[in-house]
């Protein structure tokens, strides 16, 4: 089993189990199966030419519209994983996740570093293939398709295998890995906070704290309430009243306040 260690500001060593082969490649089935279903649709249900013809009768516009119909499936993954914190529905379903090798959550230029290199997996030929095809059957193309698509997925599939930290190149060159979330305990030490979909932020002032105060808040709350210190509580929500302008509702305790301040940053980090 590979791990990932991941050092807290007060020097906490904290194991993340890396996601296996098995749980990655189900999730890329997953993933797929959503994919091939949007696939299916279009080849079912729509007529390219008919689209054309009530545009241009030119062939770059038919490639243009083609190009069009294709990118959800392109960017399948770079917009899953910005807007459900690093999973697509394949990694939910699997309960995985990316994050970097920090413990933080990638930013979206980590993210679209990632996507990218997809290049690698082939992903972005598909796009090519669209461009340049030419006198292919309705049936041949979709099967041509994805063929080219599964081909190159091999590439990832083998790196994934092979590497100390199951890192495909996305990963190597996003400075990420993916992550099983069965050790509850030692993901909830990162700033990451688990949060239900219908989760109603208090506090949008949040948002002037950086990744770097919310893990210290973080590390020194969970340190607090485990001792049961009740005066570096007070102190640490001073801090935050001081830093956010936010004044702690009298209705919560220093406890409850700050659980709601790092549940919030979360929530307006994530989305």
């Amino acid at each position: 089993m590979n791990t990932l260690q991941v050092n807290t500001t007060q020097n906490v060593k904290i194991n993340f189990e890396m996601a296996n082969v098995g749980q990655r490649l189900l999730a890329f089935v997953i993933d797929n199966i959503v994919k091939i279903a949007y696939i299916y649709v279009l080849a079912k249900f729509v007529d390219f030419d008919t689209v054309i013809s009530n545009i241009d009768q030119d062939r770059w516009s038919k490639i243009a519209v083609q190009v069009l119909f294709f990118l959800p499936i392109t960017f399948y993954s770079l917009y899953s994983e910005v807007l459900m914190n690093g999973q697509t529905l394949g990694k939910k379903v699997m309960n995985i996740r990316v994050i970097n090798f920090e413990g933080f959550k990638p930013s979206f230029l980590d993210y679209t570093i990632r996507w990218f290199m997809r290049v690698v997996d082939f992903n972005f030929f598909i796009l090519i293939f669209v461009f340049f095809y030419d006198n292919l059957a309705r049936e041949e193309f979709f099967v041509m398709l994805y063929l080219i698509f599964l081909a190159g997925k091999m590439a990832g599939f083998l790196l994934i295998i092979f590497t100390k930290n199951n890192q495909r190149v996305g990963d190597f060159a996003a400075n990420t890995v993916v992550v099983y979330l069965k050790d509850k305990a030692s993901f909830s030490r990162t700033i990451l906070e688990e949060i239900k979909e219908d989760y109603k932020p208090r506090f949008s002032n949040v948002i002037k704290l950086s990744d770097n105060d919310v893990r210290i808040i973080k590390d020194t709350y969970v340190k607090a309430r485990r001792n049961k210190d009740y005066n570096t509580l007070i102190k640490l929500r001073s801090k935050i009243e001081e830093v956010t302008s936010i004044k702690k509702p009298t209705e919560l305790t220093d406890i409850e306040f700050i659980d709601v301040v790092l549940k919030d940053f979360n929530y307006y980090t994530q989305d």
